[in-house]
């Protein structure tokens, strides 16, 4: 096997443990912070309006982990920089 198609396997198999990874902690995050906005609306029902806001504040913050770690995947996978070390 030549060098070239080691890269390749590197980085499908790192791409793939990237994004498996890097989804479970925003999953397990998106669903508490949802949970416990529930539960306080269910407390609070007057300041759901204020609630729901940042709610969708910090589960777009928490997403973003998730986006990043699929940035790097797609880096990984189209744009690697080792590509033109060995082939050149």
């Amino acid at each position: 096997m030549d060098n070239i198609a080691l890269i390749g396997m590197g980085s499908m198999a790192i791409a793939g443990l990237t994004m498996a990874i890097g989804s479970i902690a925003p999953a397990l995050a998106e669903g508490k912070a949802v949970a416990r906005a529930l539960q306080s609306i269910a407390q609070q029902p007057d300041e759901s309006d204020v609630l729901s806001r940042v709610l969708f504040v910090g589960l777009a913050m928490i997403e973003s982990i998730a986006i990043y770690c699929f940035v790097i995947s797609i880096i990984l996978i189209f744009v690697n920089p080792f590509w033109n070390h060995i082939a050149g």
